[in-house]
């Protein structure tokens, strides 16, 4: 049975931190997957990095439908690595790790992602519009990167706010 983990909020430094490769392909791993799954959908997200719950693992989760009724669309991907980029796009993201607050990110369109699955075993594929904004922002948690370092300035002044309630309600 899967459990829930805990969701880090920012600015908790562990999110700067990312994750390292994974080495070991085994039951552990599966099980922190499928935890990462069922937290995801906990949290009513489409996507959740290792970082974001305490797993320094370059291992992220994702199923764009946002439903565990739809598990055909979930995927699991493991050291994930962008091969090429093209188009660029803003669109609105938001992320679990940082609640109430979603705004416009630009990110490329169409990417190719190599990676391995839960047995190790290298893919390769091509990811395109809401997928590629899914796949590029959970490898950007995996290099301590937050979806907040990409904003323009603009979108940085209209959520400061937000993003300055957070930075109160950490623990100091």
């Amino acid at each position: 049975m899967a459990k829930t983990l805990d969701v880090l909020k920012y600015p908790n430094p562990i999110l700067r931190r990312g994750g390292k490769d994974v080495e070991v392909f085994d039951k552990d791993l599966a099980t922190i997957s499928q935890n990462m799954l069922h937290t995801m959908y906990q949290y009513q997200g489409v996507g959740l990095a290792g970082p974001q719950v305490s797993q320094a693992l370059n291992v992220l989760v994702l199923n764009p439908k946002g439903d565990p009724a739809e598990t055909a669309n979930e995927m699991v991907m493991v050291n994930p690595e962008v091969l090429n980029r093209k188009r660029l796009e803003y669109g609105e993201e938001g992320c679990l790790s940082f609640p109430g607050i979603y705004a416009e990110v630009e990110r490329h369109t169409e990417i190719r992602v190599r990676y391995k699955d839960l047995e190790g075993a290298e893919q390769e594929t091509k990811f395109d519009g809401f997928m590629a904004r899914i796949v590029l922002h959970e490898i950007d948690h995996l290099q301590g990167v937050l979806f907040v370092d990409r904003l323009s300035a603009a979108e940085r002044i209209r959520v400061r706010s937000t993003l300055q309630e957070l930075e109160k309600a950490w623990p100091s």
